[in-house]
């Protein structure tokens, strides 16, 4: 089945939405994510829904149906793939490989995907921590918490952002925090949620709320 970009947009968007909780997702949802008009969208659903990719219901919203699901999680492996790509065999960094990712994850070859991920030794993660499905749509998963809701002295692994925004991205260059890198939360400032943390057993420095709601780490 032919699909255009955007409505494989689409369909990643109410994959993500789903994935925060919602039975349904609601068109002015929808609208506000993808940034469009409800017109659009519900012109949109009608389309998928014709294609047999979603469930829409104009009362309580729109849901994948198993074709649906199965191509998002198609376009999510792709686009995550893309960016392991980008970082480990071109040299782009984290912050960097979001945009180019989006184009390149259209490219409707499974076989080129499958490929890939062999080429890259089947990595189970993507730059930012975020699991990459297999080709039978099995999400690997990992024990995790936020940075905000760790122990005081106890040593974490950083495994992924919630943000993966360009911006917050630049800022975690800035801290050289990647990956891997090591934080201990030394002291939590009551007042206003702040946390002095030691870095890679670096020089201890302040970091705000924002940061530690958006880091995901891992017990050491």
């Amino acid at each position: 089945m032919v699909r255009t970009l955007s409505e494989e947009n689409y369909l990643k968007a109410i994959y993500a939405l789903k994935r925060k909780g919602e039975e349904k997702v609601s068109v002015k949802i929808i609208a506000i994510y993808m940034g469009n008009s409800p017109a659009s969208v519900v012109d949109m659903l009608k389309k998928l829904s014709a294609k047999e990719l979603v469930n829409y219901d104009k009362k309580s919203g729109a849901d994948l149906s198993s074709t649906g699901y199965s191509a998002a999680l198609s376009i999510i492996r792709k686009h995550r793939l893309w960016e392991v790509f980008l970082c480990e065999n071109l040299g782009y960094t984290w912050d960097k490989v979001h945009d180019i990712a989006e184009q390149l994850e259209h490219i409707k070859s499974e076989d080129l995907a499958d490929k890939l991920s062999d080429y890259l030794g089947n990595p189970k993660f993507d730059p930012h921590g975020d699991p990459i499905p297999d080709k039978k749509g099995n999400i690997p998963k990992k024990d995790k918490v936020l940075l905000s809701k760790s122990q005081l002295g106890k040593s974490y692994r950083v495994v992924g952002v919630l943000d993966a925004s360009t911006l917050f991205l630049e800022y975690l260059q800035k801290l050289k925090v990647n990956l891997g890198v090591m934080i201990q939360l030394e002291e939590l400032n009551a007042f206003d949620g702040s946390m002095l943390v030691k870095i890679n057993e670096g020089e201890s420095q302040t970091v705000s709320l924002k940061f530690a709601q958006n880091i995901w780490v891992s017990p050491a």
